[in-house]
């Protein structure tokens, strides 16, 4: 029996990660008194119980509690769901279709930073382009058109937290409240949302992306969109193989045939609503390509990805305990 602690559970990525384990035989949750929920030497107590702790906490919160673990000695093994250390060459990033050697440090690490919902469907529409040759960083004068890339994606409102979530489901009974929240809005115009380091850093792709974020008036669900212009360099078959050659053994990652047609030629962003498993959808023509990914903003964008490392890091069947639909 594996003892897990959830340091935050009462977020929303904590209820979801709690929510898993109700049907597994093989964890047991240690649960913190809500009144002692902030309370620094109970949670360190409780960590040093558990063989893993999850980090369902604010950037802030979640490097003060490592500190104080560190600083303890306390021997825990920790998953952090946070934006904190994502970028922090101590923590592996759980990405683990990425590479063999990703994995292998998955499965050994005793600090890995959970990867960000958005920054999951960029990581992977882009780095297996830029292995397979058909993406370059350069700038040189026979491939000037792909030394930048911009991504948009279409989020629920899950995404945002307990106080999205209030803004929508609570505030929205106030009729002007309801017609602003009724409409897709979008935000990160800064073109500085946390995502991006990680983005960069993991796709490998050094520049950022013109990122645009949009949210809407649903709970769950994310699509992401990153266009590739091939100017007649390759076509919609080799960003195809390409892709479908980095993620053939990923049990999570289903690629789907270059005719898929879903939904009549529409993509709704809440297809994978309740699922920790992703698509990736090839679209568009040999001029312009298209790159989709649809998920779980909460899945495999967040809860769901943290389940499947906890899964590796202890040596369970990978895909134990989530939602996957067989195809």
């Amino acid at each position: 029996m594996h003892k897990i602690f959830i340091d935050g559970k009462e977020g929303t990525t904590g209820l979801k990660i709690f929510d898993r384990f109700s049907s597994r035989d093989d964890i047991e949750v240690l649960e913190i008194n809500p009144d002692l929920r902030k309370d620094l030497a109970t949670r360190l107590e409780l960590m040093r119980q558990a063989d893993i702790a999850f980090l369902c906490l604010p950037d802030a919160g979640a490097k003060e509690i490592v500190d104080a673990v560190d600083d303890a000695g306390i021997d825990i093994r920790i998953i952090d769901a946070s934006t904190a250390h994502r970028t922090d060459d101590r923590f592996a990033y759980g990405m683990p279709e990425l590479s063999t050697e990703l994995r292998q440090r998955i499965a050994t690490t005793d600090r890995l930073a959970n990867p960000g919902c958005h920054a999951t469907g960029y990581i992977l529409s882009v780095k297996p382009l830029l292995h397979a040759g058909l993406l370059s960083a350069g700038t040189t004068a026979s491939s000037p058109y792909n030394t930048r890339l911009s991504c948009h994606t279409i989020t629920g409102y899950s995404g945002g937290g307990k106080s999205m979530i209030a803004a929508y489901e609570e505030d929205a009974q106030r009729p002007a409240d309801a017609k602003q929240l009724s409409a897709p809005r979008q935000y990160g115009l800064s073109q500085l949302h946390k995502h991006v380091p990680e983005m960069i850093q993991y796709s490998e792709f050094p520049y950022p992306p013109a990122f645009a974020p949009i949210v809407s008036n649903y709970y769950a669900g994310l699509l992401v969109s990153v266009p590739v212009y091939t100017e007649g360099r390759f076509g919609l078959a080799d960003v195809h193989q390409a892709l479908n050659e980095a993620y053939e053994d990923s049990p999570l990652i289903h690629v789907r045939d270059l005719d898929f047609n879903p939904e009549s030629g529409f993509l709704r962003a809440d297809a994978f609503a309740g699922r920790d498993d992703l698509e990736i959808i090839v679209t568009g023509n040999d001029d312009v390509i298209e790159i989709i990914t649809r998920y779980d903003n909460l899945g495999k964008g967040a809860s769901g990805a943290a389940i499947q490392n906890m899964n590796i890091m202890l040596g369970i069947e990978e895909t134990k305990g989530l939602v996957v639909e067989k195809e």
